[in-house]
Protein backbone atom coordinates (compact mmCIF):
# COMPACT_ATOMS: atom_id res chain seq x y z
CA UNK A 1 0.00 0.00 0.00
CA UNK A 2 2.19 3.05 -0.94
CA UNK A 3 1.12 6.99 -1.16
CA UNK A 4 -1.88 7.32 -3.73
CA UNK A 5 -2.21 10.24 -6.03
CA UNK A 6 -4.76 12.82 -5.01
CA UNK A 7 -8.33 12.46 -5.05
CA UNK A 8 -10.69 14.88 -7.37
CA UNK A 9 -10.67 17.21 -4.71
CA UNK A 10 -6.83 16.69 -3.31
CA UNK A 11 -7.53 14.54 -0.66
CA UNK A 12 -4.33 12.37 0.28
CA UNK A 13 -3.33 9.60 2.48
CA UNK A 14 -0.47 8.89 4.29
CA UNK A 15 1.65 5.97 2.98
CA UNK A 16 0.66 2.49 3.80
CA UNK A 17 3.45 1.45 5.19
CA UNK A 18 2.40 2.93 8.26
CA UNK A 19 0.80 -0.62 9.06
CA UNK A 20 4.16 -2.10 9.42
CA UNK A 21 5.56 0.59 11.21
CA UNK A 22 3.30 0.82 13.63
CA UNK A 23 3.43 -3.21 13.89
CA UNK A 24 7.18 -3.05 14.41
CA UNK A 25 7.23 -0.50 16.61
CA UNK A 26 4.98 -2.08 18.85
CA UNK A 27 6.79 -4.96 19.41
CA UNK A 28 9.89 -3.13 19.24
CA UNK A 29 8.51 -0.96 22.55
CA UNK A 30 7.42 -3.72 24.57
CA UNK A 31 10.89 -6.23 23.65
CA UNK A 32 12.23 -3.21 25.56
CA UNK A 33 9.75 -2.73 28.23
CA UNK A 34 10.08 -6.31 29.07
CA UNK A 35 13.41 -7.44 27.95
CA UNK A 36 14.88 -7.19 31.57
CA UNK A 37 11.81 -9.15 33.25
CA UNK A 38 12.06 -11.76 29.87
CA UNK A 39 16.15 -12.50 31.31
CA UNK A 40 15.45 -12.70 35.14
CA UNK A 41 11.97 -14.87 34.06
CA UNK A 42 14.51 -16.94 31.89
CA UNK A 43 17.45 -17.23 34.56
CA UNK A 44 14.41 -17.99 37.71
CA UNK A 45 11.12 -19.76 36.14
CA UNK A 46 12.35 -21.65 33.03
CA UNK A 47 8.61 -22.71 32.86
CA UNK A 48 7.35 -19.22 31.66
CA UNK A 49 9.24 -19.32 28.80
CA UNK A 50 6.57 -20.90 25.76
CA UNK A 51 4.64 -18.16 27.16
CA UNK A 52 7.12 -14.99 26.65
CA UNK A 53 5.83 -15.32 22.45
CA UNK A 54 2.92 -13.96 23.49
CA UNK A 55 3.97 -10.41 24.85
CA UNK A 56 5.41 -10.10 21.19
CA UNK A 57 3.24 -11.41 19.06
CA UNK A 58 -0.04 -9.32 20.83
CA UNK A 59 1.93 -5.72 20.51
CA UNK A 60 2.61 -6.47 16.64
CA UNK A 61 -1.52 -7.64 15.90
CA UNK A 62 -1.96 -4.55 18.20
CA UNK A 63 0.26 -2.24 16.80
CA UNK A 64 -1.07 -3.38 12.79
CA UNK A 65 -4.37 -2.85 13.29
CA UNK A 66 -3.55 0.72 15.26
CA UNK A 67 -1.79 1.24 11.49
CA UNK A 68 -4.49 -0.08 9.54
CA UNK A 69 -6.94 2.46 11.07
CA UNK A 70 -4.41 5.18 10.85
CA UNK A 71 -3.87 4.89 7.44
CA UNK A 72 -7.36 4.54 6.76
CA UNK A 73 -8.71 7.98 8.94
CA UNK A 74 -5.52 9.95 7.88
CA UNK A 75 -6.76 13.22 4.69
CA UNK A 76 -4.30 15.52 4.12
CA UNK A 77 -4.44 18.27 1.61
CA UNK A 78 -2.72 21.51 -0.02
CA UNK A 79 -5.48 23.63 -0.86
CA UNK A 80 -4.91 27.31 -2.79
CA UNK A 81 -5.16 29.37 1.12
CA UNK A 82 -5.37 26.17 3.28
CA UNK A 83 -3.30 23.20 4.60
CA UNK A 84 -5.70 21.05 6.19
CA UNK A 85 -5.89 17.38 8.08
CA UNK A 86 -8.09 14.96 8.82
CA UNK A 87 -7.63 11.88 11.35
CA UNK A 88 -9.61 9.62 14.06
CA UNK A 89 -11.91 7.19 14.47
CA UNK A 90 -14.71 7.44 17.34
CA UNK A 91 -13.29 11.52 17.46
CA UNK A 92 -12.33 13.12 14.16
CA UNK A 93 -10.07 15.72 14.11
CA UNK A 94 -10.86 18.50 11.52
CA UNK A 95 -7.71 20.90 11.26
CA UNK A 96 -5.91 23.16 8.87
CA UNK A 97 -3.31 25.83 8.96
CA UNK A 98 -3.43 29.11 6.87
CA UNK A 99 -0.41 29.27 4.18
CA UNK A 100 0.61 32.41 4.63
CA UNK A 101 1.21 31.88 8.30
CA UNK A 102 2.92 28.58 7.90
CA UNK A 103 6.86 29.08 9.07
CA UNK A 104 8.10 25.38 9.08
CA UNK A 105 7.93 22.27 7.49
CA UNK A 106 10.18 19.53 9.14
CA UNK A 107 11.15 16.27 7.79
CA UNK A 108 12.68 13.83 10.35
CA UNK A 109 13.35 9.99 9.91
CA UNK A 110 14.22 7.32 12.63
CA UNK A 111 16.34 4.25 11.21
CA UNK A 112 13.00 2.16 10.24
CA UNK A 113 11.71 4.91 8.15
CA UNK A 114 15.02 5.32 6.13
CA UNK A 115 15.10 1.99 5.38
CA UNK A 116 11.63 2.33 3.94
CA UNK A 117 12.11 5.21 2.49
CA UNK A 118 9.85 7.42 4.58
CA UNK A 119 9.77 10.61 6.36
CA UNK A 120 7.83 12.01 9.10
CA UNK A 121 6.59 15.70 7.84
CA UNK A 122 5.30 18.60 10.64
CA UNK A 123 4.19 21.43 9.23
CA UNK A 124 3.85 24.45 11.70
CA UNK A 125 3.32 28.21 11.79
CA UNK A 126 5.39 28.58 15.01
CA UNK A 127 3.30 29.82 17.35
CA UNK A 128 2.82 28.33 20.98
CA UNK A 129 -1.03 27.43 21.68
CA UNK A 130 -2.30 24.79 23.51
CA UNK A 131 -3.47 21.31 22.35
CA UNK A 132 -0.59 21.18 19.01
CA UNK A 133 -3.28 23.44 17.09
CA UNK A 134 -0.80 25.04 15.47
CA UNK A 135 1.15 22.09 13.61
CA UNK A 136 0.40 19.57 11.53
CA UNK A 137 1.72 15.95 11.38
CA UNK A 138 2.01 13.48 8.80
CA UNK A 139 3.11 10.15 9.75
CA UNK A 140 5.05 8.60 7.86
CA UNK A 141 4.62 9.93 3.80
CA UNK A 142 7.10 9.13 0.91
CA UNK A 143 10.92 10.95 0.91
CA UNK A 144 10.03 12.71 -2.34
CA UNK A 145 6.35 13.76 -0.87
CA UNK A 146 8.33 15.04 1.95
CA UNK A 147 9.84 17.11 -0.27
CA UNK A 148 7.43 18.01 -2.25
CA UNK A 149 5.18 19.61 0.41
CA UNK A 150 8.32 21.23 1.57
CA UNK A 151 9.44 22.88 -1.30
CA UNK A 152 5.88 23.83 -2.02
CA UNK A 153 4.96 25.70 1.38
CA UNK A 154 8.38 27.29 1.69
CA UNK A 155 8.98 28.05 -2.04
CA UNK A 156 8.29 31.97 -1.52
CA UNK A 157 9.92 34.39 -3.67
CA UNK A 158 12.61 36.72 -2.28
CA UNK A 159 11.31 39.86 -1.15
CA UNK A 160 11.97 43.10 -3.48
CA UNK A 161 14.47 44.93 -0.85
CA UNK A 162 16.45 42.00 0.31
CA UNK A 163 19.77 41.98 -0.79
CA UNK A 164 20.34 38.74 -3.26
CA UNK A 165 23.28 36.28 -1.81
CA UNK A 166 23.92 33.36 -3.59
CA UNK A 167 22.26 30.07 -3.00
CA UNK A 168 24.55 27.43 -2.06
CA UNK A 169 26.56 25.39 1.22
CA UNK A 170 26.85 27.54 4.16
CA UNK A 171 28.44 24.67 6.19
CA UNK A 172 29.44 21.32 6.46
CA UNK A 173 30.23 18.57 8.59
CA UNK A 174 34.22 18.34 9.82
CA UNK A 175 34.59 15.16 11.73
CA UNK A 176 37.53 16.86 14.47
CA UNK A 177 34.86 18.56 15.49
CA UNK A 178 33.92 15.63 17.54
CA UNK A 179 36.69 16.53 19.77
CA UNK A 180 34.25 19.21 21.63
CA UNK A 181 31.46 16.98 22.46
CA UNK A 182 33.57 15.19 25.42
CA UNK A 183 34.28 18.62 27.40
CA UNK A 184 30.59 19.55 27.37
CA UNK A 185 28.14 19.44 30.24
CA UNK A 186 26.22 16.68 29.02
CA UNK A 187 29.37 14.46 29.14
CA UNK A 188 28.89 14.77 33.37
CA UNK A 189 25.11 13.90 33.07
CA UNK A 190 25.79 10.64 31.15
CA UNK A 191 28.45 9.40 33.22
CA UNK A 192 25.68 9.60 36.36
CA UNK A 193 23.22 7.94 34.00
CA UNK A 194 25.97 5.35 33.13
CA UNK A 195 26.58 4.75 37.27
CA UNK A 196 22.74 4.21 37.72
CA UNK A 197 22.29 2.31 34.93
CA UNK A 198 24.86 -0.25 36.03
CA UNK A 199 22.64 -0.17 39.97
CA UNK A 200 19.63 -0.83 37.97
CA UNK A 201 20.81 -3.68 36.21
CA UNK A 202 22.78 -5.06 39.07
CA UNK A 203 19.27 -4.93 41.43
CA UNK A 204 17.30 -6.63 38.20
CA UNK A 205 19.43 -9.67 38.96
CA UNK A 206 19.76 -9.44 42.73
CA UNK A 207 23.78 -9.23 41.87
CA UNK A 208 23.90 -5.58 43.60
CA UNK A 209 25.41 -6.32 46.67
CA UNK A 210 27.91 -8.50 45.25
CA UNK A 211 28.85 -5.83 42.85
CA UNK A 212 29.36 -3.50 45.81
CA UNK A 213 31.45 -6.10 47.07
CA UNK A 214 33.47 -6.61 44.14
CA UNK A 215 34.55 -3.16 44.17
CA UNK A 216 35.58 -2.88 47.82
CA UNK A 217 37.42 -6.02 47.51
CA UNK A 218 39.29 -4.28 44.36
CA UNK A 219 40.43 -1.28 45.77
CA UNK A 220 40.91 -3.36 49.55
CA UNK A 221 43.95 -0.69 50.61
CA UNK A 222 43.81 2.01 48.82
CA UNK A 223 43.72 5.40 50.12
CA UNK A 224 40.34 7.11 49.77
CA UNK A 225 41.48 9.48 47.81
CA UNK A 226 42.67 7.70 44.97
CA UNK A 227 39.23 5.63 45.37
CA UNK A 228 37.48 9.34 44.86
CA UNK A 229 39.69 9.70 42.05
CA UNK A 230 39.93 6.58 39.73
CA UNK A 231 35.82 6.21 39.98
CA UNK A 232 35.34 9.81 39.21
CA UNK A 233 37.88 9.33 35.98
CA UNK A 234 35.83 5.88 35.65
CA UNK A 235 32.27 7.97 35.42
CA UNK A 236 34.28 10.76 33.47
CA UNK A 237 35.45 8.38 30.94
CA UNK A 238 32.21 7.01 30.66
CA UNK A 239 29.99 10.12 30.27
CA UNK A 240 32.91 10.96 27.53
CA UNK A 241 32.43 8.25 25.20
CA UNK A 242 28.45 8.62 25.52
CA UNK A 243 28.59 12.30 24.46
CA UNK A 244 30.65 11.36 21.52
CA UNK A 245 28.41 8.64 20.69
CA UNK A 246 25.16 10.61 21.10
CA UNK A 247 27.31 13.72 18.91
CA UNK A 248 27.42 11.28 15.75
CA UNK A 249 24.55 10.30 16.24
CA UNK A 250 23.00 13.27 16.25
CA UNK A 251 25.36 15.37 13.64
CA UNK A 252 26.57 13.24 11.18
CA UNK A 253 25.76 14.09 7.78
CA UNK A 254 25.29 17.77 8.95
CA UNK A 255 24.92 20.50 6.00
CA UNK A 256 23.94 23.97 6.47
CA UNK A 257 22.48 25.45 3.21
CA UNK A 258 20.86 28.66 1.91
CA UNK A 259 18.03 27.29 -0.71
CA UNK A 260 16.49 29.84 -3.34
CA UNK A 261 13.78 31.59 -2.15
CA UNK A 262 15.40 32.82 1.22
CA UNK A 263 15.40 29.69 3.33
CA UNK A 264 18.09 28.38 5.52
CA UNK A 265 18.29 24.47 5.67
CA UNK A 266 20.02 22.36 8.39
CA UNK A 267 20.31 18.63 7.61
CA UNK A 268 21.84 16.30 9.97
CA UNK A 269 21.96 12.45 11.93
CA UNK A 270 23.33 9.16 11.39
CA UNK A 271 20.43 7.21 12.40
CA UNK A 272 17.23 9.70 12.61
CA UNK A 273 17.76 12.00 9.79
CA UNK A 274 16.06 15.44 10.66
CA UNK A 275 16.15 18.24 8.26
CA UNK A 276 14.60 21.85 9.82
CA UNK A 277 14.00 24.65 7.36
CA UNK A 278 14.17 28.74 8.84
CA UNK A 279 12.87 31.01 6.46
CA UNK A 280 14.99 34.29 6.23
CA UNK A 281 12.42 36.46 6.54
CA UNK A 282 11.88 35.53 10.61
CA UNK A 283 15.03 35.30 11.37
CA UNK A 284 15.95 38.43 13.63
CA UNK A 285 19.59 37.24 14.47
CA UNK A 286 21.84 34.33 15.89
CA UNK A 287 23.44 33.77 19.64
CA UNK A 288 27.33 32.29 19.83
CA UNK A 289 26.87 30.11 22.38
CA UNK A 290 30.15 28.89 24.29
CA UNK A 291 29.81 26.85 27.40
CA UNK A 292 32.65 26.65 29.81
CA UNK A 293 34.62 23.62 28.50
CA UNK A 294 33.66 23.98 25.12
CA UNK A 295 35.24 28.08 25.17
CA UNK A 296 38.28 26.74 26.47
CA UNK A 297 39.17 25.08 23.48
CA UNK A 298 38.36 28.06 21.67
CA UNK A 299 34.90 26.83 20.05
CA UNK A 300 31.25 27.96 20.03
CA UNK A 301 28.38 26.97 18.58
CA UNK A 302 25.74 28.93 16.55
CA UNK A 303 21.71 29.41 17.23
CA UNK A 304 19.41 30.98 15.57
CA UNK A 305 17.49 33.57 16.86
CA UNK A 306 13.96 33.47 14.99
CA UNK A 307 10.37 33.54 14.83
CA UNK A 308 8.40 30.74 15.02
CA UNK A 309 10.79 27.92 16.43
CA UNK A 310 8.36 26.13 18.60
CA UNK A 311 9.54 22.82 19.67
CA UNK A 312 7.13 20.08 19.90
CA UNK A 313 6.51 18.01 23.00
CA UNK A 314 9.16 15.09 21.78
CA UNK A 315 11.34 17.48 20.51
CA UNK A 316 12.10 19.29 24.14
CA UNK A 317 15.88 18.07 24.05
CA UNK A 318 16.50 18.73 20.62
CA UNK A 319 19.16 21.54 19.15
CA UNK A 320 16.18 22.49 17.08
CA UNK A 321 17.62 25.65 17.05
CA UNK A 322 21.04 25.27 16.05
CA UNK A 323 22.92 26.24 13.24
CA UNK A 324 26.41 24.90 13.96
CA UNK A 325 27.47 22.67 16.34
CA UNK A 326 30.28 23.49 18.27
CA UNK A 327 33.14 24.45 16.41
CA UNK A 328 36.35 26.54 16.02
CA UNK A 329 35.33 30.19 16.71
CA UNK A 330 36.49 31.57 13.81
CA UNK A 331 34.64 28.90 12.06
CA UNK A 332 31.35 29.81 14.23
CA UNK A 333 31.60 33.51 13.60
CA UNK A 334 32.22 33.19 9.38
CA UNK A 335 29.21 30.84 9.47
CA UNK A 336 26.68 33.47 11.77
CA UNK A 337 28.17 36.33 9.70
CA UNK A 338 27.18 34.52 6.71
CA UNK A 339 23.63 33.64 7.82
CA UNK A 340 23.64 37.46 8.68
CA UNK A 341 24.40 38.24 5.43
CA UNK A 342 27.05 40.35 6.47
CA UNK A 343 29.64 40.31 3.96
CA UNK A 344 32.76 41.37 5.49
CA UNK A 345 32.24 39.16 8.93
CA UNK A 346 33.70 41.70 11.11
CA UNK A 347 30.82 42.96 13.62
CA UNK A 348 31.15 39.53 15.12
CA UNK A 349 34.57 39.71 16.32
CA UNK A 350 34.35 43.72 16.80
CA UNK A 351 35.56 44.78 20.78
CA UNK A 352 32.24 45.68 22.94
CA UNK A 353 31.88 48.32 25.43
CA UNK A 354 33.11 47.19 28.93
CA UNK A 355 30.83 47.67 31.92
CA UNK A 356 32.01 49.68 35.50
CA UNK A 357 34.20 48.37 37.73
CA UNK A 358 30.71 48.16 40.36
CA UNK A 359 29.54 45.04 38.25
CA UNK A 360 33.03 43.11 38.95
CA UNK A 361 32.06 43.68 42.44
CA UNK A 362 28.60 42.71 41.90
CA UNK A 363 29.86 39.07 40.84
CA UNK A 364 32.53 38.84 43.72
CA UNK A 365 30.12 39.36 46.45
CA UNK A 366 27.78 36.73 44.99
CA UNK A 367 30.13 33.97 44.25
CA UNK A 368 32.22 34.65 47.55
CA UNK A 369 28.59 34.50 48.65
CA UNK A 370 28.11 30.91 47.08
CA UNK A 371 31.33 29.53 47.87
CA UNK A 372 30.98 29.78 51.26
CA UNK A 373 27.10 28.76 52.15
CA UNK A 374 28.46 24.84 51.54
CA UNK A 375 31.66 25.68 53.66
CA UNK A 376 29.19 26.94 56.70
CA UNK A 377 27.01 23.68 56.20
CA UNK A 378 29.59 21.58 56.37
CA UNK A 379 31.10 23.23 59.48
CA UNK A 380 27.38 22.95 61.54
CA UNK A 381 27.10 19.45 60.35
CA UNK A 382 30.74 18.57 61.48
CA UNK A 383 29.78 20.35 64.72
CA UNK A 384 26.61 18.54 65.46
CA UNK A 385 27.76 15.05 64.62
CA UNK A 386 31.52 15.70 65.57
CA UNK A 387 32.04 13.62 62.51
CA UNK A 388 35.64 13.27 61.47
CA UNK A 389 35.26 13.31 57.48
CA UNK A 390 32.66 16.45 57.99
CA UNK A 391 35.80 18.75 59.10
CA UNK A 392 37.55 17.42 56.57
CA UNK A 393 35.39 18.45 54.10
CA UNK A 394 34.63 21.84 55.36
CA UNK A 395 38.35 22.32 55.06
CA UNK A 396 38.73 20.88 51.41
CA UNK A 397 35.55 22.90 50.57
CA UNK A 398 37.21 26.12 51.94
CA UNK A 399 40.20 25.57 50.31
CA UNK A 400 38.70 25.14 47.11
CA UNK A 401 35.56 26.65 46.19
CA UNK A 402 36.06 30.30 47.19
CA UNK A 403 39.24 30.32 44.98
CA UNK A 404 36.92 28.83 41.89
CA UNK A 405 34.52 31.34 42.52
CA UNK A 406 36.75 34.15 42.61
CA UNK A 407 37.78 33.51 39.29
CA UNK A 408 34.50 32.24 38.17
CA UNK A 409 32.90 35.66 39.08
CA UNK A 410 36.20 37.66 37.53
CA UNK A 411 35.91 35.74 34.07
CA UNK A 412 32.52 36.29 34.42
CA UNK A 413 32.71 40.16 34.63
CA UNK A 414 35.06 40.34 31.68
CA UNK A 415 32.43 38.53 29.37
CA UNK A 416 30.10 41.33 29.83
CA UNK A 417 29.95 43.94 27.01
CA UNK A 418 28.03 45.49 24.54
CA UNK A 419 27.90 47.51 21.70
CA UNK A 420 26.65 47.92 18.14
CA UNK A 421 27.75 46.08 14.78
CA UNK A 422 25.83 47.68 11.23
CA UNK A 423 22.32 46.68 11.77
CA UNK A 424 22.72 44.59 14.96
CA UNK A 425 23.08 45.27 18.60
CA UNK A 426 25.42 43.07 20.53
CA UNK A 427 25.10 41.89 23.76
CA UNK A 428 27.49 39.28 25.62
CA UNK A 429 27.47 37.68 29.40
CA UNK A 430 28.17 35.01 30.88
CA UNK A 431 30.79 32.40 32.22
CA UNK A 432 29.65 28.78 32.74
CA UNK A 433 27.39 29.68 29.33
CA UNK A 434 28.64 32.41 27.86
CA UNK A 435 26.49 34.02 24.77
CA UNK A 436 27.16 36.37 22.49
CA UNK A 437 23.67 37.43 20.78
CA UNK A 438 23.65 40.17 17.68
CA UNK A 439 19.81 41.09 17.33
CA UNK A 440 18.16 42.86 14.36
CA UNK A 441 18.21 46.01 15.42
CA UNK A 442 14.82 46.37 13.30
CA UNK A 443 13.17 43.18 15.64
CA UNK A 444 13.74 45.29 18.96
CA UNK A 445 10.14 46.12 19.85
CA UNK A 446 10.53 47.18 22.88
CA UNK A 447 12.79 47.87 26.04
CA UNK A 448 12.50 47.32 29.58
CA UNK A 449 14.64 48.93 32.34
CA UNK A 450 15.56 46.99 35.68
CA UNK A 451 17.37 48.36 38.67
CA UNK A 452 17.53 46.85 42.06
CA UNK A 453 18.94 48.78 45.35
CA UNK A 454 22.30 47.68 45.13
CA UNK A 455 22.29 48.68 41.57
CA UNK A 456 20.66 51.82 41.93
CA UNK A 457 23.49 52.33 44.65
CA UNK A 458 26.12 51.40 41.60
CA UNK A 459 25.04 53.25 39.06
CA UNK A 460 24.14 50.08 37.57
CA UNK A 461 20.73 49.14 35.52
CA UNK A 462 20.24 45.85 33.65
CA UNK A 463 18.57 46.80 29.97
CA UNK A 464 16.24 44.21 28.36
CA UNK A 465 16.10 44.27 24.79
CA UNK A 466 12.45 42.91 23.98
CA UNK A 467 11.79 40.85 20.33
CA UNK A 468 9.16 38.06 19.61
CA UNK A 469 12.20 36.15 18.29
CA UNK A 470 14.40 33.41 20.51
CA UNK A 471 13.64 33.88 23.60
CA UNK A 472 11.80 36.60 23.61
CA UNK A 473 14.11 39.06 25.46
CA UNK A 474 18.03 39.75 25.57
CA UNK A 475 19.88 41.43 29.08
CA UNK A 476 22.34 43.94 29.06
CA UNK A 477 23.31 43.00 32.46
CA UNK A 478 24.46 45.74 34.78
CA UNK A 479 25.82 48.37 32.94
CA UNK A 480 26.25 52.09 33.53
CA UNK A 481 22.83 53.04 34.07
CA UNK A 482 23.57 56.45 31.62
CA UNK A 483 26.06 54.40 29.20
CA UNK A 484 22.81 51.82 28.68
CA UNK A 485 20.02 54.72 28.15
CA UNK A 486 22.30 56.02 25.56
CA UNK A 487 22.73 52.80 24.35
CA UNK A 488 19.07 51.73 23.67
CA UNK A 489 18.72 55.75 22.48
CA UNK A 490 20.89 55.06 19.16
CA UNK A 491 20.48 51.20 19.11
CA UNK A 492 16.46 51.82 18.29
CA UNK A 493 16.03 55.04 17.49
CA UNK A 494 12.35 57.15 18.97
CA UNK A 495 11.40 53.92 21.43
CA UNK A 496 12.79 55.02 24.14
CA UNK A 497 13.17 58.60 24.04
CA UNK A 498 9.33 59.54 24.74
CA UNK A 499 10.04 57.30 28.29
CA UNK A 500 13.05 59.40 28.35
CA UNK A 501 10.68 62.37 28.33
CA UNK A 502 8.30 61.12 30.27
CA UNK A 503 10.28 60.70 33.01
CA UNK A 504 12.01 64.17 32.81
CA UNK A 505 8.63 66.16 33.14
CA UNK A 506 8.11 64.07 35.95
CA UNK A 507 11.16 65.37 37.85
CA UNK A 508 10.26 68.59 36.91
CA UNK A 509 6.94 68.15 38.54
CA UNK A 510 6.90 69.93 41.91
CA UNK A 511 5.74 67.90 44.74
Amino acid sequence: MSTPAASADGWRRLDGRVVLITALLGAGLTIGSFLPLALILVVRKPEAVPFLPLWFVLPLLGGAAAGYVKWRRTRYRLGPERAELRSGLLLVKRRSLPRERIRSVDLTAHLLLRVLGLVKVRIGTGEQTGGGESTLELDPVTRAEGERLRRELLGRQPEADTEPVPDGELAVLDPAWVRYAPVSFLALVLGGVAVGGVRQVSDWFGVQDEVVHRIGDLYGQTPLLWVVVSLAVAVLLAGAVGAVALWVEKWWNYRLEREPGGTLRVRRGLFTARSVSIEERRLRGVELVEPLGVRLLRAARVDAVATGLVQESDDRQDTHKTLLPAAPRAVAQSVAAAVLRDRSGSFLSAPLTPHPRAARARRLRWALAAASAPVLALLVLAAALDARALWYGAVGAALLLPPAAVALALDAYRSLGHGLGGGHLLARSGTVRRSTVALQRGGVVGWTLKQSYAQRRAGLLTLTATTAAGDGAYDIRDADQHAALRFAAEAVPGLLEPFLEDLGRGADTPR
